[in-house]
């Protein structure tokens, strides 16, 4: 699989102080947060995780891809929520990986467009194509 170049639009800059267990800063200073790891990992679970922020990240950039997607199918897709769920484990080869499971609920259509709509979506979105081939991501509509 090659690298496909792209035309940069924007670019999102952020840094980490003390990794897992610290603070997390967009360079514009409109994402400030405290990152602890969570309970289930013996953190405090007082601050967000980096689990958390690719959730948010890639539920909010599928979303949109499924926007894209509804305005060239002609599809109604108000009052749609698209979650994502982040698993974080250990992989065979001794290391951490990610396991992600995107679901839309999309209202106003029935259950097999629901599902193209989705299953375009999830070829369109950059967080989709970035993770594609490398880690596990499960698309549903709900």
């Amino acid at each position: 699989m090659s690298i496909q170049p792209i035309d940069v639009l924007y670019t999102a800059v952020a840094t980490a102080e003390n990794g897992r267990d610290g603070r997390v800063a967009s360079d514009d200073g409109k994402l400030d947060v405290v990152v602890n790891p969570p309970k289930e990992m013996g953190g405090s679970g007082a601050g967000t995780n980096p689990e958390q922020l690719f959730a948010a990240g890639y539920s909010a950039c599928f979303q949109g891809a499924l926007g894209v997607v509804a305005r060239q199918e002609k599809a109604d897709i108000s009052g749609s929520t698209v979650t994502a769920k982040v698993g974080l484990g250990k992989n065979p080869a001794g290391g951490f990986g990610l396991k992600v499971e995107i679901s839309a609920s999309i209202p106003n259509v029935d259950a097999a467009t629901a599902q193209a709509l989705v299953e375009k979506a999830h070829q369109v979105c950059p967080y989709s194509n970035a993770t594609r081939g490398n880690i596990e991501v499960s698309v549903s509509a709900a």
